[in-house]
C-alpha cells in the first residue's frame, strides 16, 4: 500500500516492476514482453487455484494482460504494481466464477497435480514425518489440498491463495479485494480454521502438530 502523499516518482523508485510498466505505458517495444514474461506463470498459478481449471487460468490470464495493454496510456502507480494486477487478475475471476453458478462443476482428479505440481502441499502444509505409514504421496496430496482449497467461499479462497501464493501481506490483500486490513485478518483466520477442519485426517498447518503428537520440546 502507498505511504500517504507519496508520489508517482517514489513509488517508481522502490518497485522496479512499476517502472516496467511506465516503459509500457511509454510504448517502450520490449517492455509488455518482459511483463508477460515476468508475470505469467504467477499469474495462472493464481487463477488456476482460484478458478480449478487450468485451460480458463491461462485464458483469463491473457485477458488481464490484454486490459493492462489497453490501460496503461491512463496508469498512474498508486501502490505496489502486482497489488493492481492482482485486483484486475481477482475481479475477472469472481465474474468468471459467478458466470457459472448455474452451470454443472466438474468434479477434480485429486491424483492429477496439473502444471502446477505439488505446490499446493509445499506452500500450504507439512507432511506427518513421524507417520510414515500415513504419508500421502505429494501429488495425492496436493490434490487434496486443492479440494478443500475450493470448498472455502469465494472471499476466502483469493485471501489465502493471495496470503500463501503471492506472499501479499494483510494491506495489500485489503488492496485487492476492497476490505479493511482488520478484515483481511479475521477472512484468514476463518479461512485457516476451515481449512485445518477439512484437512485435519491428512495433514496439520502453521507448522503445528496435533497435541497428541506434540513432543515434550515443542512444549
Amino acid at each position: 500500500m502507498a505511504l500517504i502523499g507519496e508520489s508517482s516518482a517514489q513509488l517508481a523508485l522502490r518497485d522496479p516492476d512499476i517502472r516496467l510498466m511506465l516503459r509500457v505505458r511509454d510504448d517502450d517495444p520490449t517492455a509488455f514482453a518482459e511483463m508477460v514474461e515476468l508475470y505469467n506463470h504467477r499469474l495462472i498459478t493464481v487463477l488456476q487455484h482460484l478458478l480449478g481449471r487450468p485451460e480458463e487460468a491461462e485464458d483469463l490470464a491473457q485477458e488481464v494482460f490484454l486490459r493492462v495493454y489497453r490501460a496503461r496510456k491512463k496508469y498512474r502507480p498508486r501502490a505496489k504494481f502486482s497489488t493492481w494486477l492482482f485486483t484486475i487478475a481477482n475481479n475477472l475471476a469472481l465474474n468468471a466464477l459467478r458466470s457459472r453458478q448455474r452451470r454443472p462443476t466438474v468434479p477434480l482428479n485429486t491424483r492429477d497435480s496439473g502444471p502446477l505440481g505439488p505446490r499446493p502441499a509445499e506452500q500450504l502444509v507439512r507432511e506427518r514425518d513421524d507417520q510414515p505409514g500415513r504419508r500421502l504421496q505429494q501429488q495425492e496430496l496436493a490434490g487434496i489440498v486443492r479440494l478443500a482449497l475450493e470448498q472455502l467461499n469465494e472471499r476466502q479462497r483469493v485471501a489465502v491463495i493471495l496470503n500463501k501464493f503471492e506472499d501479499m501481506n494483510y494491506a495489500e490483500i485489503a488492496d485487492v479485494m476492497r476490505l479493511t486490513t482488520k478484515g483481511v485478518k479475521s477472512l484468514l483466520s476463518r479461512a485457516r480454521e476451515n481449512l485445518r477442519q477439512t484437512l485435519k485426517d491428512y495433514i496439520y498447518m502453521d507448522n503445528e502438530a496435533p497435541a497428541l503428537e506434540a513432543r515434550d520440546d515443542d512444549a
